[in-house]
């Protein structure tokens, strides 16, 4: 059932880290799963660090227990339990095989079979494991595939895929990340025919993979697999241009999910943010990245505050990646802008009613022809003009005509 390493590495560094140290000792047959091998494998940084273990999870929190370390039942139905310990979490698996399944969900059993575990993964560089000494487990040839930068299923793609249909977005993330090369054959063809699957998707899911698809340092071959194998018309119907993402990425722009996805969609950003249910200051961003106007490399710096007045820098920043902005006089403008301050016009509505005027439409009106007028000034009036002009203004709406 546990078979025989296939490799023996150096302990990587986080398996002494004071956190997870304590962890381990409570539980020493548990071993690393998943992605903190494959980046170890891969050379990578390593964030979550997964363990799975043989034990039961009443067994896995009562060991936690008499360690002193607190467990929190965060998953206990599907077998997992994360350890809070030095301030982190750390998820803490049972091995587990599926007796059913429904395309997204699956009805466990608990195992003591490592292996069967790691056949329930979706790829086989997703189902090595690690003991604490550095020696590696592989059941399905993942460390080849790691080096050879292939995404592999375990078994048979398109029984992997009806299984959970998360797992094309999946796939597109891993060869983001790892691939060096073409896709698998068999591969590329179950993920065509399984497109349709797509649909039964949560929102908020399509979007976390999508996000973190665009996170990777560069996905221009992904994207562009996505939209050959026809994922990315089913993921992002409101339409789609991975040549304008493969701009940006090439210009050096920000490894920003927002930017990106501001680059790649071609149709309605309020539709996309509505269907997929992205967060309000997510739907903000990316609404502003479409509507913001473009600062122009020889605009002044009067022209630069009138557009600073209404946008934010960071979004105008943005803007310059969106229209193409590659060059030096375009970083030259991405500094100017990151060094000027927003300006904030000085007046409000209790300064129209402090020159007598009674409540009503006219003192917006005032407000915004002084306001008109202070950015037409490059925003460079100061309170005590500002008021200036709003008394003329209201003199001269008070006048006959």
């Amino acid at each position: 059932m546990n078979g025989q390493p296939a490799l023996a590495i150096n302990p990587p560094a986080f398996l002494s880290d004071p956190a997870l140290a304590p962890v381990l000792a409570a539980l020493p047959e548990a071993r690393i799963a998943g992605g903190a091998v494959r980046d170890t494998l891969a050379g990578c940084p390593v964030a979550d660090i997964d363990l799975a273990t043989p034990r039961p999870p009443d067994q896995v929190v009562a060991a936690l227990a008499q360690a002193g370390i607190r467990a929190v039942p965060t998953g206990i139905a599907h077998g997992t339990v994360t350890a809070v310990s030095g301030g982190r979490g750390y998820e803490i698996t049972t091995l587990r095989r599926d007796v059913r399944t429904d395309g997204r969900h699956a009805e466990v059993a608990f195992t003591a079979d490592w292996r069967a575990d790691a056949a329930r993964r979706d790829f086989t560089m997703n189902a090595l494991s690690m003991t604490r000494d550095g020696a590696v487990f592989d059941y399905f040839g993942g460390i080849a595939d790691l080096r050879a930068g292939i995404v592999r299923f375990v078994g048979d793609p398109a029984t992997r895929i009806a299984e959970d249909c998360l797992r094309v977005l999946r796939f597109f993330r891993f060869h983001a990340r790892y691939a060096g090369g073409p896709p698998d054959p068999a591969a590329a063809a179950a993920i065509r025919a399984g497109v349709p699957g797509l649909a039964r998707l949560s929102a908020e899911r399509v979007w976390s993979e999508l996000a973190r698809i665009l996170a990777v340092p560069d996905p221009r071959e992904a994207v562009a697999l996505m939209a050959e194998l026809g994922v990315l018309a089913a993921a992002i119907p409101e339409g789609a241009d991975p040549a304008r993402l493969a701009r940006i990425v090439a210009a050096g722009a920000p490894a920003d999910p927002l930017l990106r996805l501001a680059a790649l969609l071609t149709g309605d950003p309020a539709a996309f943010a509505a269907r997929l249910r992205l967060s309000t200051a997510e739907r903000d961003r990316l609404l502003a990245l479409h509507h913001a106007p473009l600062a122009s490399p020889d605009a002044n710096d009067d022209a630069l505050r009138r557009l600073l007045a209404d946008t934010g820098p960071a979004v105008l920043r943005d803007r310059t990646w969106l229209d193409g902005g590659t060059g030096p006089e375009w970083a030259a403008l991405r500094a100017r802008l990151a060094t000027m301050p927003r300006p904030v016009f000085p007046l409000e509505g209790r300064d129209v009613l402090a020159l007598g005027l009674p409540p009503g439409p006219l003192v917006g009106a005032l407000l915004r022809a002084t306001r008109d007028w202070w950015l037409q000034g490059g925003c460079r009036a100061d309170p005590a003009a500002c008021r200036a002009e709003l008394a003329r203004l209201a003199a001269s709406r008070a006048s006959p005509e």
